[in-house]
C-alpha cells in the first residue's frame, strides 16, 4: 500500500458484509447483526428519497450532532446519510454536562434522539414554565393552545402560529442552536404526550421513526405536519414490504376489518443476513425470508403503524391473565411524578409490582405540603412517599382505562436513575429486564411478601 506500493482498488459487492451490529442485549446476550453493503446502500437511497419526496430534502449545508452511542444502528445510519449527502456531522465531547455547549457550537440541522432524550428535555422545559410566573405560564398555555388547534387543521409547522413562534416557542429553537429544522426520534416509542408537546414547541417538524438492527434501521418515518400521526410510527420506507401476522394467543388478528393487529413482520434488501455465528437463533426470526420483528403494530386508517406491543414482553399471571408489561410501562410513564419506571410481574403471582424513580420536584412538593422532611435520597426511603407515587399511578391507570390485573399492588422507590453504569439500560436507556430483575429481586421479595401477609 501506498505511492510505491500501488494496488488495484477492490471495491465491494453488495453481498459483501458490510459491518457487524449488535442487538441492545435487553432480553439476553446480544447478537452480532450482520449487515451487507447492499443492505446500507438500499437503507441510505430509501431515506434519501422518502425526504425529498415530502419536500424535507438533505443537502451539503446541513449538520448533524452524533451524541448517541457510536454502537447504534440509528446513529450509524444518520452518520452514512450525511457522508452521502455531503454534509457536516459534529461529536459530543463525551461529557453529558457539556452538550448544551455542543449544541451551542455546532449548531445542527438535524437532531436525532431517543425518547429518553425527548422525555428529559420535555420535563426542563415544563419545570422552566412552571416556575416562570403566572403571566409567563399562561401567556406559555394560550400559545400551546393556539399553535396545537392549527395543526390539528392541517397547518404546517411555520404557518401553524408564528406569533406565538417568534413570542414563545424560538426560545427552544434557540437553546438547540437556533437551526434545527428536523427532529427524529427513534430506538423505542415516544409517549404520546411528549410527542404532542415537542410537535408544539420545537418549531419544526417532529418526526418518530421505527426500525431495528436487523432491518438496517428506518424501517418506518411519520410524514411531517401530520399530527393525526400522533403516537405511531408513520407509514413503512418504500424500500421494505411489510405484513402483519396474527397472535391469536394474545388476541391480535391481523385480518379483522378495523384497525388490524399483529406481528410486525418485514422482507426487503434492507433485511440483515443472519447473527453473526448463531444460526438456531437466525431460524427463529427469519422464516421463509420475513423477519420476524417481535413487535405488535396496528395499521391505522391513514396507513400509518402504531406500535402497541412487544410480544417477548407478555407473560401470565398465575391466574391466566395475560399483561403487556412494556404497554403498561408506557401508561405509568406518563405520569408526571415518574421519571422512570420498571413493571413486573410472573406466573406464579397473581399481581404486578414495580420499581420507579419519582419525579424530584413532584417529590418535593408533595413532601412540603404534607410535612414530611428529608433530602430527595430519603423521601424515597418513606412508607408514605411510597404510598403517595402509588397512588398517582394508579389514577393513572384509571385514566387510561386499565384492567384490574393490570394495576400496580406495591412500588419500590430508587432515588437513582436505572442506568448504564449499573447495567440495568442500554446505552439508548431501554430497559434490561433479567438485568433490573437481578439487581431488585430482594425488593421484589419484600414487596410480593408483605402484599400477601396483608391480604
Amino acid at each position: 500500500m501506498g505511492k510505491k506500493n500501488k494496488c488495484d482498488v477492490t471495491p465491494p459487492k453488495k453481498e459483501d458484509l458490510s459491518t457487524i451490529m449488535y442487538t441492545s442485549g435487553t432480553t439476553g446476550e446480544p447478537k452480532g447483526v450482520m449487515l451487507t453493503h447492499e443492505n446500507v446502500v438500499n437503507t441510505i437511497a430509501g431515506l434519501d428519497w422518502y425526504l425529498k419526496s415530502l419536500n424535507e430534502v438533505m443537502n451539503k449545508d446541513d449538520v448533524y450532532f452524533s451524541f448517541l452511542p457510536l454502537a447504534h444502528i440509528f446513529d450509524r445510519v444518520a452518520e452514512e446519510m450525511f457522508v452521502f449527502i455531503g454534509g457536516s456531522i459534529g461529536f459530543w465531547q463525551g461529557d453529558i454536562k457539556k452538550v448544551p455547549e455542543d449544541i451551542k457550537e455546532l449548531k445542527p440541522t438535524l437532531f436525532v434522539g431517543v425518547p429518553r432524550v425527548f422525555d428529559r428535555l420535555t420535563t426542563g422545559i415544563q419545570e422552566k414554565i412552571a416556575a416562570s410566573g403566572r403571566i409567563k405560564n399562561w401567556l406559555f398555555q394560550i400559545g400551546f393552545s393556539m399553535k396545537l388547534f392549527w395543526l390539528k387543521k392541517g397547518y404546517k409547522q411555520d404557518q401553524a402560529s408564528p406569533f406565538f413562534d417568534k413570542l414563545v416557542f424560538d426560545k427552544v429553537k434557540m437553546g438547540l442552536g437556533g437551526r434545527v429544522r428536523l427532529v427524529i426520534s427513534g430506538a423505542a416509542p415516544l409517549s404520546g404526550h411528549v410527542e404532542k408537546f415537542l410537535r408544539v414547541i420545537m418549531c419544526a417538524p417532529v418526526m418518530q421513526g421505527y426500525g431495528l438492527t436487523e432491518t438496517c434501521a428506518a424501517s418506518f418515518l411519520q410524514v411531517p405536519d401530520v399530527i393525526s400521526m400522533n403516537g405511531t410510527v408513520g407509514p413503512p420506507q418504500p424500500i421494505i414490504d411489510v405484513r402483519l401476522e396474527s397472535v391469536p394467543e394474545l388476541g391480535y388478528d391481523a385480518l379483522r376489518e378495523d384497525s388490524p393487529q399483529g406481528e410486525i413482520c418485514i422482507r426487503g434488501k434492507t433485511l440483515f443476513s443472519g447473527y453473526y455465528k448463531r444460526p438456531e437463533l437466525t431460524e427463529e426470526v427469519l422464516i421463509n425470508g420475513w423477519f420476524h420483528t417481535g413487535d405488535i403494530g396496528e395499521w391505522q386508517k391513514d396507513g400509518a403503524l402504531k406500535i402497541i406491543d412487544r410480544k417477548k414482553n407478555i407473560f401470565k399471571l398465575s391466574q391466566g391473565e395475560y399483561v403487556a408489561v412494556e404497554n403498561l410501562e408506557n401508561v405509568y410513564n406518563e405520569s408526571s411524578s415518574v421519571d422512570a419506571i420498571w413493571v413486573y410481574g410472573n406466573s406464579f403471582e397473581s399481581f404486578l409490582v414495580a420499581v420507579a424513580v419519582p419525579n424530584q420536584q413532584a417529590l418535593e412538593n408533595w413532601a412540603n405540603s404534607n410535612g414530611e422532611e428529608g433530602d430527595y435520597a430519603t423521601l424515597c426511603k418513606s412508607p408514605k412517599a411510597q404510598k403517595f407515587i402509588l397512588s398517582e399511578l394508579t389514577n393513572m391507570g384509571k385514566k387510561k382505562g386499565l384492567k384490574g390485573f393490570e394495576f400496580i399492588k406495591a412500588v419500590h422507590l430508587d432515588s437513582q436513575p436505572f442506568d448504564v453504569e449499573r447495567d440495568l439500560t442500554t446505552p439508548t436507556f431501554k430497559l434490561k429486564r433479567p438485568q433490573l430483575l437481578k439487581y431488585y429481586q430482594k425488593e421484589i421479595d419484600v414487596m410480593y411478601n408483605k402484599i400477601k401477609s396483608n391480604s
